[in-house]
């Protein structure tokens, strides 16, 4: 029987891929074809080679069991970058890139990343600013152990440092900028979250185990002692906690609270600021 070319594999691919209820399945598949041949260039209508079926017939098998594509490959890319990801660490998401461009509207020095999880954000925000410092912290020592293989230049780490912190426990010092994608999903919610998020990403950074606004709490309970005056907050939400976080920071002394979208008009991110008096 002859080899299959590349076209019918990919083809008998994308079918199985959306009988398993995996969503665009077809642009799935082009990503995972494209890991598969690496360095061979199969012409898509010639037989596929045998060390790239085998490869390919792999990462397939692990997408029909709804593993993200970022688990099978090894990485995601944020903000024009690829970072590490795994079971240890919520995947960074395009709409998180909100964050990123709200905080570079301005001048920062000192930056904590509370939740840092794979340190996108952080690392992100230390390769756009290479005078700024900062802080990551995170309540998960694997999470901390994936964020230390991301920085991308040797001098991140020069200006950073980790930390395992249940949020403010273990951060020392004053920050003129605060970030944070907490883990915002009601316990209620997480059953009817997507197999891939549900069952591949960690709890903890997914759910406060209640109403999704815990992390919102801890983290304003932190501000008086470490955000200096002036300073900015910067938190991600869920599309429909944008009222209850407002006035959760409104309670914490921040003034200038506002509410951004992201790309699809969802409320996204809330900002805030530490009156200078």
């Amino acid at each position: 029987m002859s080899q299959p070319t590349l076209r019918e594999v990919m083809a008998a691919a994308t079918r199985r891929l959306a009988a398993a209820g995996v969503p665009d399945p077809a642009r799935d598949v082009r990503r995972l074809m494209r890991q598969a041949v690496e360095h061979v260039h199969p012409i898509e209508d010639m037989p596929i080679p045998a060390g790239v079926a085998r490869r390919f017939e792999s990462m397939i098998a692990a997408r029909e069991k709804r593993m993200p594509v970022s688990h099978i490959v090894g990485y995601r890319e944020f903000w024009g970058r690829k970072f590490i990801v795994g079971s240890d660490v919520l995947d960074p998401r395009p709409e998180t890139e909100c964050l990123i461009e709200i905080a570079l509207q301005e001048r920062f020095e000192r930056v904590v990343d509370l939740g840092t999880g794979s340190g996108a954000i952080l690392w992100t925000l230390l390769g756009e600013r290479p005078a700024a410092h900062g802080v990551g912290a995170d309540l998960s020592p694997e999470a901390l152990e994936i964020a230390e293989e991301n920085p991308l230049q040797d001098d991140y780490t020069a200006r950073a440092h980790l930390v395992l912190s249940d949020w403010w426990d273990q951060v020392e010092g004053k920050f003129d900028l605060v970030v944070s994608n907490p883990p915002y999903i009601a316990q209620a919610e997480m059953a009817d979250l997507a197999p891939e998020v549900r069952d591949h990403e960690p709890a903890m950074a997914l759910t406060d185990g209640a109403d999704g606004l815990g992390a919102y709490r801890a983290i304003a309970a932190g501000l008086g002692d470490h955000l200096q005056p002036g300073g900015r907050l910067l938190v991600e939400i869920g599309p429909s906690q944008a009222a209850a976080v407002r006035a959760i920071f409104s309670a914490a002394g921040l003034s200038e609270l506002t509410t951004h979208p992201d790309l699809d008009g969802r409320d996204r991110v809330i900002s805030g600021r530490k009156p200078r008096n």
